[in-house]
């Protein structure tokens, strides 16, 4: 890693660290200046203003789950070619190695973010935005290529359906915390698992995912 880099990410891990802890509002730049050992010149270097380096914080972060959800619906690709198996398998993995983490999941930067919009600007709640999006169409890709082959037993929004996803693991980080249980996260996972494998049965006829109008 370049040098200029490693600085940037030691900013970044300095500043994610704290956020997460007690928001960004209370997180100084002097704070990350005396963390990290950046001079306030080396700072600016990389991020011009405070929000800046929100974004770059939060664009980081999506970019990394975005990195867990290919690899682990890869490998469950690998493994199976039928496309309910690849989700179900794929939520086992993901459940898996939130179950792993020694001190539960830290907090969703995106959900934070949210929490406290007022101290973002509208290019941060942009990206928050764009990532909802992004979220919804990939997992609306797996639950249209899974009724194709596995008819829902309801009819159900497609948009709403792949929602629910993201939904569930922000709440259940959320849940995770006020109840500093780390376990209920990878169990909500579990649930949602169970809940899509009911939610479709096996069938030579097709039924789409409706939209609503």
């Amino acid at each position: 890693m370049a040098r200029g880099e490693d600085t940037r990410t030691r900013i970044l891990d300095a500043a994610q660290e704290g956020v997460v802890a007690k928001g960004f509002g209370a997180t100084s730049i002097d704070e990350l200046l005396a963390v990290t050992g950046v001079s306030k010149s080396g700072f600016f270097y990389h991020f011009r203003d405070k929000t800046e380096l929100a974004r770059a914080l939060i664009e980081r972060y999506i970019e990394e789950d975005e990195r867990v959800y290919d690899s682990i619906f890869a490998r469950a690709r690998e493994l199976v070619d039928d496309p309910l198996q690849v989700f179900l398998l794929g939520l086992r993995f993901l459940a898996d190695a939130m179950a792993d983490l020694p001190r539960g999941h830290p907090g969703c930067l995106v959900a934070l973010s949210c929490y406290h919009e007022r101290q973002f600007d509208g290019s941060v709640r942009e990206v928050n935005r764009e990532a909802a999006l992004m979220w919804r169409r990939r997992f609306r890709a797996m639950f249209d290529d899974i009724a194709a082959s596995y008819p829902p037993r309801t009819a159900i929004d497609g948009n709403d359906f792949a929602d629910m996803v993201s939904t569930v693991l922000e709440g259940a980080i959320v849940m995770s915390k006020a109840l500093e249980d780390p376990a209920i996260l990878p169990r909500q996972i579990l649930l949602l698992r169970e809940f899509v494998k009911l939610t479709f049965q096996p069938s030579a006829a097709w039924s789409p995912l409706s939209d609503r109008s």
